[in-house]
This record gives structure tokens, sequence and C-alpha cells, in this order.
């Protein structure tokens, strides 16, 4: 089976204040996911950037066969959230949409405003005997006073990172929380999977809450040797993914991994194959290079994404 994260990059049917210009730059836009859905075939696919509920159900007719959906209850302001695409029936488990307790509001802007939610919701599900979260945590492209993609100057970039970052390791840890509670302290027994547009690499600070214990990861002496910490820990795939295919979008020119599949460790020692884009594609990933303005790809079509997964049996 394959299990995959794709971020299909602003899902809105035409007409609306995010969507594409008119129908046929929306039908294109449906023709190039749906044809890589198809490629893919994953028996589970975790999606984000999900602007209206019936434009996944125009994609999933635009697939074809028999699909299962699910879709965060908690959208973002320009009504994105995640989902979740699966062959087999899914169980909603958990919507979250509050910081976990303990974890205090954290500043997102000069005026001093704080939040103490996600973004976006996070969703988990069960479908068979996998239990699957999915998120999207915040963007490092930043958004200042008046909806400007830049900046005044440079002090005022640097604190808008900072409030992005503050975020985004806050919606990090929240995650940690929900695979918690589906580990449920039994990872060696348990198929958990949690994936997503993490926007962050695989050593970034962010990321790395999310593994657990450390000392085990993919790679290094601790990775084959049983320990206690393999109830608990998670395991970031990257490693597996052939190296020169190891990025999931291209930003100003510059390769990066920001989309990621994690496992536990019942299901990682199982994993037969990873990558990215599709499985039979050679080559470098034919991805387009984003700038600070995502207004630009509006009416794009695909995605600036390439789907990251893993097969196993």
């Amino acid at each position: 089976m394959l299990l995959g994260t794709w971020n299909l990059e602003n899902l809105y049917r035409p007409g609306g204040p995010f969507g594409p210009k008119d129908k046929a730059t929306y039908d294109t836009k449906l023709a190039d996911l749906a044809g890589v859905i198809r490629a893919l075939d994953p028996g589970l696919l975790g999606v984000q950037e999900v602007g209206d509920p019936d434009a996944l159900g125009d994609l999933v007719d635009a697939v074809g066969g028999e699909w299962h959906t699910a879709l965060s209850e908690h959208p973002d302001g320009r009504g994105i959230r995640v989902g979740v695409l699966s062959r087999t029936p899914l169980e909603v488990v958990a919507d979250v949409d509050a910081f976990p307790h303990k974890l205090r509001p954290v500043q997102v802007d000069d005026a001093g405003s704080a939040v103490s939610a996600p973004g976006r919701g996070l969703l988990a599900v069960r479908a068979g005997g996998v239990l699957l979260a999915v998120a999207h945590l915040k963007s490092k492209l930043l958004t200042y006073p008046g909806n400007r993609f830049f900046p005044h100057d440079e002090g005022e970039r640097a604190r808008y990172g900072a409030y992005a970052l503050y975020r985004r390791a806050a919606e990090a840890v929240t995650l940690r929380a929900l695979a918690d509670e589906l580990l449920a302290g039994d990872g060696r027994a348990r198929d958990v999977v949690v994936l997503g547009d993490l926007n962050d690499e695989v050593q970034a600070a962010t990321t790395q809450i999310l593994l657990g214990p450390p000392g085990s990861e993919i790679g290094t002496p601790g990775y084959k040797v049983p320990d206690q910490g393999d109830r608990v820990r998670l395991w970031n795939v990257a490693p597996l993914i052939p190296a020169d295919r190891r990025y999931s979008r291209v930003n100003s020119g510059r390769r990066e991994l920001i989309d990621h599949v994690l496992l536990s460790h019942r299901l990682v020692h199982r994993v037969t194959e990873a990558g990215t884009g599709l499985p039979d594609e050679g080559g470098v990933l034919r991805l387009p290079s984003v700038g600070e303005d995502p207004r630009e790809r509006r009416d794009a079509p695909g995605s600036d994404h390439a789907p990251v997964w893993v097969r196993v049996p």
C-alpha cells in the first residue's frame, strides 16, 4: 500500500477571491491533480490546501473509482483545510483546534495579538488498522499588516519571521500531542502515520519536535537497536528517499523537503520504498520555483508541491 501526503495548492472552485479566474483554468488544474493521484494510486493520501469541500469532491470525481474522504472542520482564514483520501472507509477520531494544556498562547503580530490554536485543524482518522494524522503547519511565507507579502524594513521581516516560527513550533507541539494519543505508548504494536506540509525541513527544530526520544533516527547506529523509546517514537522517512529526489518544493530556486511522512516503529521497519513525485518518474522533479507572493500562482495548473510517499506491505 502506498501512503502519502500532498499539498494540492489552492484547491478552490472558480469565482471566489482565492480560486482560479474561470472554469477552464479550474478544469485544467483538476485534470493535472487527478492525473498525479491516479498515477500514485495511493491507499491513503493526506492532502492540504483544500479551500472548498466541493472542489475536493470534484477532484475525486476526476480521479475516478471509489474513494472515501474526510476533511477537517477547522479551516484557516482563507478557508483552506486538511483532509484525507482513502480506498477504505474512514473514521474521524480527532479534529484538533486548540493547543494542548500547559502550552500558552503565542504572539502573532506587532500589535501583540496572540493565538491558542493551530491556524488549520489537525485531522486524525482510522482507516482499517492504520491511524493517520494530517497537518499543515504555519507557512514560512510571511504576511505583513495590510495583507502585504513584502516588509517595510528588515526589522519587520525579522519580527514576523519570529512570529511565524513561534506559531509553527506551537503547532508542532500540538501535532506531537495528537501523535501521542494515537500511539498510546504502543508504537511497537500500532500502525501510526503522521504526515503533512510541515513547512520546514528535516533538521528544523519544529520538525524535530515530532520525533520523540532522540538517538534512533534512520541511518544512525540506534535505528536497529530496540529500546523503550520505540514505544513513543516517530521516524521521518526522509533518509529513505533517494538523495536526488529529496525535495518537495522549490523556493526561490532552492530545493527543500518541507512535506514529511513520519511512521511508528511497527510501520517504519516494513517500508519497502519511499520517494517524492511519482514512483516511476525518473530524473529531476518538474516543480515551479515559488517566490514570496503566493497570489502569482492563483491560476497555475497542478501544484507547487510534489507528493511525498512510502510503500508498505
